[in-house]
């Protein structure tokens, strides 16, 4: 674990008060595999095939903003320009967004799946009264179908917050200020943010919050959990070196596998709070 040393003489953030989390590939969906299904059959449909690569590359951020960074990328751009004789408008971001929609919903709910040690993290935060947020790039409007699955499964968060609901999404803090808001927070220096991409990072950061990567079951490993376990520990251990390497050149506080190894971190969160420090 990496941490990063800070001192604080404020009141009101002396214990953990919230944890904010992501969604796909920190809290459900491991690997992060529904946004890629989407952006790939949503390019694929303009004739402008991407590479899983490509598609990864915004992550975290708001779904029309993510199709238009690929758009500006400089292979798909001039892909798309080869294919139909100019470079993509406003106006095909557009049109892309309201298809890419029906096709992010479709293959949210195929892998709306809990990762495993999420449940012990909920009955640990419950049992110490620390509150619970989520929030994600995906828009409103496409997650009704995973707050249900997730409910099923024993998760829901106090508050959820989607990048459509607040001015600007991740790398901004706004989501994480909103679920503070919503948990009724009163410091946001006692809260933890956990993210699978590193604009989530960013976004615990700009919001004065304690941040902790997760590697392994998301967007930087990209891997479903069968893909992952289906490694060599070389494999493996090569894969985990590289994506702890670019959460710690991020300013991660913490970095972790998955959702799994959470709480002893939450616990070394604690006691440094009680010892006046902040993040």
């Amino acid at each position: 674990m990496h941490r990063y040393e800070g001192q604080y003489s404020g009141t009101d953030a002396r214990s953990l008060q919230a944890i904010i989390m992501d969604w796909a590939g920190t809290t459900v969906d491991f690997g992060s595999m529904a946004p890629i299904r989407a952006f790939q059959g949503l390019f694929a449909c303009q004739g402008v095939p991407i590479s899983e690569t490509e598609a990864r590359g915004p992550m975290g951020t708001e779904k029309r903003e993510h199709i238009r960074q690929l758009c500006n990328h400089p292979r798909i751009r001039a892909a798309w320009l080869e294919a139909k004789g100019e470079i993509p408008t406003e106006a095909d971001i557009d049109r892309m967004y309201n298809e890419f929609v029906p096709l992010q919903i479709a293959a949210i709910a195929e892998t709306a799946v809990l990762i495993p040690g999420l449940t012990e993290v909920v009955a640990w935060a419950e049992t110490h009264g620390i509150k619970i947020g989520a929030n994600t790039g995906y828009a409103d409007i496409m997650i009704e179908g995973l707050l249900a699955r997730a409910s099923e499964q024993g998760y829901s968060p106090q508050s959820n917050v989607c990048a459509t609901q607040v001015p600007k999404g991740r790398p901004y803090p706004y989501m994480a200020m909103m679920n503070a808001i919503e948990l009724g927070v009163k410091n946001l220096a006692a809260c933890v943010k956990i993210d699978d991409t590193l604009t989530g990072i960013d976004e615990g950061l700009n919001a004065g919050m304690w941040t902790v990567g997760v590697a392994i079951s998301g967007n930087e490993v990209g891997m479903s959990l069968e893909q992952w376990s289906a490694l060599t520990e070389d494999q493996r251990e090569t894969l985990r070196t590289k994506a702890y390497d670019r959460f710690n050149r991020a300013g991660a506080h913490y970095v972790i596998d998955s959702i799994a190894d959470l709480i002893p971190v939450l616990e070394e969160i604690e006691i440094r709070l009680v010892a006046g420090e902040k993040p």
